[in-house]
């Protein structure tokens, strides 16, 4: 179990510990980040939350292919230099003698992230002959 306190300064000059462990012995989930250049914008005024955006695959030689629409996109695998968690807040825990301290629990880690930094291109079938 992997626990860490951090002192975080609060208003009244106290310091207040928050806790982040992992989850169990089952490991971390590794998630991927997606970076794409540019705006995503939705059809409904909805929002994208929720939503599928595209299609990922990967070619042969492991290059990453995002397919939005009828437009297609390739990237590449970056490693990242220093990795992300992704945290869940708990909620407040037990008062201590310093104040309430607030308790994250790590549920994945993200060591990765496709890069996709060129212009989408059309995707073109077949197109018919005028005759």
């Amino acid at each position: 179990m992997l626990t860490v306190s951090l002192p975080v300064l609060c208003r009244a000059r106290s310091m207040v510990q928050i806790v982040i462990s992992s989850g169990g012995a089952g490991g971390l989930a590794q998630w991927v980040l997606v970076e794409l250049q540019g705006e995503v914008e939705p059809r409904q005024s909805s929002g994208l939350a929720g939503s599928l955006l595209g299609d990922l695959h990967y070619t042969r030689e492991g290059v990453p292919v995002l397919i939005v629409g009828h437009h297609i996109l390739y990237g590449k695998v970056v490693q990242l230099e220093k990795p992300f968690a992704v945290l869940v807040k708990q909620g407040a825990g037990e008062p201590g003698p310093a104040g309430p301290h607030t308790h994250y629990t790590v549920t994945a880690l993200i060591k990765t992230k496709l890069l996709f930094k060129t212009r989408p291109k059309p995707i073109i079938t077949n197109v018919p002959k005028k005759v």
